[in-house]
């Protein structure tokens, strides 16, 4: 006799869940932003630089590099996005799956 349960939902993953709430594209869209915003802040850190530093860099305030840099801020465009890795000497890469 088996100890694994039977929920009838073989195959079910929070992708399936997300496509049937209707959620999958803002999900997967603060995701990829939550990564971005993590992988930013760890090479600024790498390179020692601060927010205030980084927006001076940019030529724009600190309060819209916070903005950019909140996960939950749907504002950010690729091109801010990739300016803010440039102006720390990387690139920003975005492919599709």
């Amino acid at each position: 006799m088996s100890n694994e349960r039977k929920t009838g939902r073989a195959g079910s993953s929070f992708d399936d869940f997300f496509k049937r709430d209707g959620s999958h594209d803002e999900v997967t869209a603060r995701a990829v932003k939550r990564v971005l915003v993590r992988q930013l802040d760890a090479l600024m850190q790498e390179e020692g630089s601060t927010k205030s530093a980084l927006a001076r860099r940019m030529r724009t305030s600190r309060a819209q590099l916070d903005q950019l840099l909140d996960p939950d801020n749907e504002l950010a465009t690729p091109g801010t996005l990739t300016r803010a890795a440039q102006t720390i000497g990387r690139n920003l890469k975005l492919e599709f799956a």
